[in-house]
């Protein structure tokens, strides 16, 4: 018996659409990476990007657990020596809230190029409208 790969050609994208309103940023971006890679597809294959693109509106009013709006750090090093920004998550929420939860979904992927392609069919947006309405987009269910 063979084993069947899907090629690029067979791949077929939906588009679906998420409401983050008061969801915990981890389970929901544990849920939004396996839809960007493809997993929860009968047709996954490693090494093909075969993932469908996720609308998130509401991004600024994901929620976490516990004292991490002041406990959660996010460091970013600029290219001079010893330029380490620290940011904490609520300075965050403030200065880019759609980057919690990009930031957190791209944790979840490998780090190859198939997985830069992957977070690019993430889209974020800080209200309830988004641009996308020409696609035909479906409610993703997170359940």
């Amino acid at each position: 018996m063979k084993t069947k790969f899907t090629k690029q050609t067979e791949i077929s994208r939906k588009w679906y659409v998420v409401d983050a309103s008061d969801l915990i940023v981890g389970r929901l971006a544990t849920k939004l990476a396996k839809v960007l890679v493809g997993k929860h597809k009968a047709t996954y294959t490693p090494h093909v990007d075969n993932g469908d693109y996720v609308v998130v509106v509401n991004a600024d009013k994901v929620r976490f657990t516990g004292n991490k709006w002041e406990d959660k750090k996010y460091h970013r090093v600029t290219q001079r020596a010893g330029m380490m920004k620290t940011r904490t998550a609520k300075e965050m929420l403030v200065k880019r809230p759609t980057e919690i939860l990009r930031l957190a979904v791209w944790g979840m992927l490998n780090k190859t190029h198939l997985s830069r392609r992957q977070l690019m069919k993430l889209k974020l947006y800080t209200g309830a409208q988004h641009p996308h309405h020409a696609q035909k987009i479906e409610q993703l269910n997170l359940n």
